[in-house]
């Protein structure tokens, strides 16, 4: 019997009305989405590494001098076409639409497409130019696909193929692309977007930066993105990271060419390796006593939650000191607390005991008194986070910034973007939010500090080393409140003896994880995250410990 044609009666469907496959599976995806976005259990994987666009460029053409002609890109497609038919819930008689660009991604969609043609699939083409890959196109026709005469959105063809489509696949723009896409590519990416089907990215959503997950004007957004040899730091930082859906990995043997990771995103079984895990010879001090400077008389509440964040991550002792309002505060919420009435002319008593780690800056002020403990603080041979007023306290201060450069000690600063924008005094914070990483890795080359900055994906950067981000972001996490207990829970990890690095990463990645496990269908507030924080670390361990049995 010979091949069906693409006309034959399995692809009739009222052109416009959506294939009936895309449909169920973009229902069914809405509805798991839910409206506060809470993600599914994370990975038990080990981590993932980014690397950027040149070492990859680079890794790239040192295989493919080593490979026959063609054969990375048909390792590409294999991958690219085994994501998209695990995507539907068959491929014989569905109806897929590729986007496909001039280069190669383009021919990665081309070749893949070929293969689901071959397997009985409707598979039409929409070219964004006047080019395609050849060798991707002569497959494609032999299989039995269909490339559309027209390219322009407005066509009555190219809106049909796409809203009555159940898969379709972006291969418009490669890794090499920089700012917003132009037309037509951007029409097309709306025309995806409004579309019923299920959106398969080709290595990165177009549109989005691979560096830097920037999205400059219009960029389509998929449901999951097929990437190739490596991961790209856009597919793991927002906006980039929201644009890209779920994200699959294909090994094209492109490992043993690449140099160390520009960024990593480590799962549970990576942070359960990091974190101290108490022992019988432990006593509170072993544990780590942390002093907290947070709180005042106007916001005495920054101190509870920072406070609360500390102990709910194991902490052996808070030695806190404040103002009697916040003190009294606080010893009534945890009277395990250590207090300590401030000498307001002595910032340098932390108390009697072994303090191990301060954090200092939630709800504290920015008053000349203010600087002055800050001063103190940061001239101790402590490790010390600094947050929130004592940021800004940093920003306005050069004596403070010198500081905190020159320290051996190690020094966390945790700022939200409109924090960092004023610690790097001349970016704003519409530019920060783009290019999150960048400016984080700025931050921390800046200040010789590590830096943790906050927002929907936490990216935490060292100077001299890889980036991390945190896996777990959330937008509960958008709360009154909630980095005072972040706070707090990466101080308490910084009085264990974690590196101002190993810390922060392992609070946010806590922190993110408190969030979902406290969640009960509706918003949550920062002292959720304190009910929620044991059961984070609960679930942390557990994957390490399944891991060392695996």
């Amino acid at each position: 019997m010979g091949r069906r044609s693409y006309s034959d009666e399995r692809c009739d469907r009222t052109p416009g009305s959506g294939g009936t496959i895309g449909v169920a599976m973009r229902a069914r995806r809405e509805s798991d989405g839910r409206r506060w976005n809470v993600r599914p259990r994370p990975s038990e994987e080990t981590v993932l590494s980014a690397h950027h666009v040149d070492v990859v460029r680079e890794a790239e053409r040192t295989l493919m001098a080593r490979l026959p002609e063609g054969a990375l890109m048909r390792r590409a497609a294999t991958g690219l076409a085994l994501h998209c038919s695990r995507a539907l819930p068959r491929v014989y008689g569905s109806r897929i639409t590729l986007l496909v660009g001039s280069g190669d991604n383009g021919g990665d969609a081309l070749y893949a497409g070929a293969d689901l043609a071959a397997r009985g699939a409707c598979v039409r083409v929409v070219s964004a130019g006047s080019r395609i890959h050849g060798g991707g196109r002569d497959a494609l026709l032999s299989a039995g696909g269909r490339i559309l005469k027209e390219n322009a959105a407005s066509s009555e063809e190219v809106r049909s193929a796409l809203s009555g489509a159940d898969l379709i696949v972006d291969g418009l723009v490669g890794i090499g692309g920089h700012g917003g896409l132009r037309e037509p590519h951007a029409s097309l990416a709306a025309l995806a977007e409004a579309s019923p089907a299920f959106v398969i990215a080709v290595d990165l959503p177009s549109g989005v930066d691979a560096d830097t997950g920037e999205v400059e004007g219009a960029a389509v957004r998929a449901d999951a993105t097929v990437t190739f040899g490596t991961y790209k730091p856009g597919l793991f930082v927002d906006p980039g990271a929201e644009r890209a859906g779920r994200v699959h990995f294909v090994d094209i043997g492109l490992a043993p060419e690449l140099p160390e990771a520009a960024l990593l995103r480590p799962q549970a079984v990576d942070i359960a390796r990091m974190l101290p895990s108490p022992s019988v010879e432990d006593d509170k001090y072993r544990r780590g006593v942390l002093a907290v400077r947070a709180g005042s008389d106007r916001y005495p509440g920054a101190a509870v939650l920072c406070v609360g964040g500390a102990l709910r991550t194991g902490v052996g002792m808070v030695r806190f000191g404040a103002g009697e309002n916040a003190l009294a505060r606080v010893i009534a919420r945890w009277p395990e607390t250590v207090g300590l009435p401030l000498d307001p002319l002595d910032h340098t008593d932390l108390g009697p005991g072994r303090v191990a780690a301060v954090v200092v800056g939630p709800g504290r002020g920015t008053r000349p008194s203010d600087a002055d403990e800050l001063r103190a603080l940061l001239e101790s041979d402590r490790p010390v986070l600094l947050d929130a007023d004592a940021l800004n306290l940093l920003a306005n201060d050069g004596r403070l910034t010198a500081l905190v450069r020159e320290r051996e000690a190690d020094t966390l600063l945790t700022p939200h973007a409109g924090e960092l924008s004023r610690l790097l005094s001349d970016v704003d914070r519409s530019a920060i939010e783009a290019r999150r990483l960048e400016h984080a890795v700025e931050a921390a080359s800046l200040y010789r500090a590590t830096v943790l900055l906050k927002g929907s994906t936490t990216v935490i950067a060292h100077p001299g080393a890889p980036s991390f981000v945190s896996p777990t972001g959330t937008p509960l996490l958008a709360t009154a409140g909630s980095g005072d207990v972040l706070s707090g829970a990466a101080g308490a990890l910084l009085a264990s003896g974690l590196s101002a690095r190993e810390a922060a990463l392992c609070a946010a990645y806590v922190h993110g994880r408190a969030a979902t496990l406290a969640h009960d269908g509706g918003p949550i507030s920062a002292s959720d995250l304190l009910e929620g924080i044991p059961l984070a670390l609960r679930e942390v361990r557990a994957a390490g410990r399944r891991s060392r049995r695996g």
